[in-house]
């Protein structure tokens, strides 16, 4: 892929800038509660986390619905 020329980034910011985007948020998404959704952790939960995903090469969202379908597996 090529990089745009200034002209091409001006006209694409005007595009945009009078046609926003139509969003809907049943389909899910970032902005949406579906892709939104945020975890706090304490910092002995995080470093563990972060350990296992950089040993095992799985982000930390994967790593943490394998452990919550274990732990249903397990008491159903």
């Amino acid at each position: 892929m090529t990089d745009m020329t200034e002209e091409e980034a001006e006209a694409l910011d005007e595009y945009f800038t009078k046609h926003l985007p139509k969003v809907d948020p049943s389909k899910g998404g970032v902005t949406t509660r579906q892709g939104s959704r945020m975890v706090a952790l304490d910092r002995l939960s995080e470093d563990s986390l972060l350990t296992m995903a950089l040993a095992t090469k799985k982000s930390p969202t994967e790593l943490i619905g394998e452990m919550i379908r274990e732990k249903i597996s397990v008491n159903p």
